[in-house]
C-alpha cells in the first residue's frame, strides 16, 4: 500500500508544481525590478479580432488624500524589448509631483483617499491575450488596467 502511495503522490503535486513553473517560465524573458521599481504584471482575457478591435490601457497611479481638485501624476511609459526574445515590456522612470486644478474648494470640504492617476503618453497599447502585460513602476505606485474596445459603427467623414 505504500508503494503505492508512493507511486500515486508525485501525480497530485504535479499540477501544483506546473503551475509555479509556469508563472516562473513566463516571466523568465523579463528582467528583475531595478532597485527603486516594482514589477506588475497582469493578462487581458481572449476575444475575437483582438489585434484590430481592442487596446489595453495601463493606469499608474496610487492612492492619496486630496481635495475637491482634479488631481494626477505626470509621466511617460516607455515600452521596451526584452532583449533576446523581443517580448515588450513597459516602464514609467520619472513621475512628476501631484499637480492639481487649484480650484477654490467649498468650505469645509474633506480631504477623501482617491486614487490619483499618472497621465502622459505610452499608457494605451496594442492588445495581446497571447502574452503577459509587463509593467515596471516606482515603488508606492500601483498598476491597474481598462481594456478598451472598437464601435462596430465607424463614422463617415466628408471630403472638402
Amino acid at each position: 500500500m505504500r508503494q503505492v502511495l508512493w507511486l500515486i503522490a508525485p501525480f497530485f503535486l504535479l499540477p501544483l508544481s506546473a503551475g509555479a513553473a509556469d508563472k516562473a517560465d513566463e516571466m523568465k524573458p523579463y528582467p528583475a525590478a531595478e532597485s527603486g521599481m516594482t514589477r506588475w504584471v497582469f493578462h487581458v482575457p481572449p476575444v475575437e479580432n483582438e489585434t484590430h478591435d481592442r487596446k489595453v490601457e495601463i493606469v499608474v497611479g496610487k492612492n492619496m488624500q486630496v481635495d475637491c481638485n482634479q488631481t494626477w501624476f505626470g509621466g511617460a511609459l516607455a515600452s521596451r524589448v526584452a532583449e533576446g526574445w523581443g517580448y515588450t515590456y513597459y516602464v514609467l522612470e520619472k513621475v512628476g509631483p501631484p499637480a492639481s486644478t487649484m480650484v477654490a474648494c467649498p468650505p469645509g470640504s474633506a480631504k477623501t483617499e482617491k486614487f490619483v492617476q499618472v497621465r502622459g503618453d505610452g499608457f494605451l497599447q496594442r492588445y495581446n491575450s497571447k502574452l503577459p502585460v509587463v509593467v515596471y513602476v516606482p515603488e508606492g505606485f500601483e498598476v491597474r488596467y481598462r481594456t478598451w474596445s472598437a464601435s462596430e459603427q465607424a463614422g463617415e467623414a466628408e471630403r472638402r
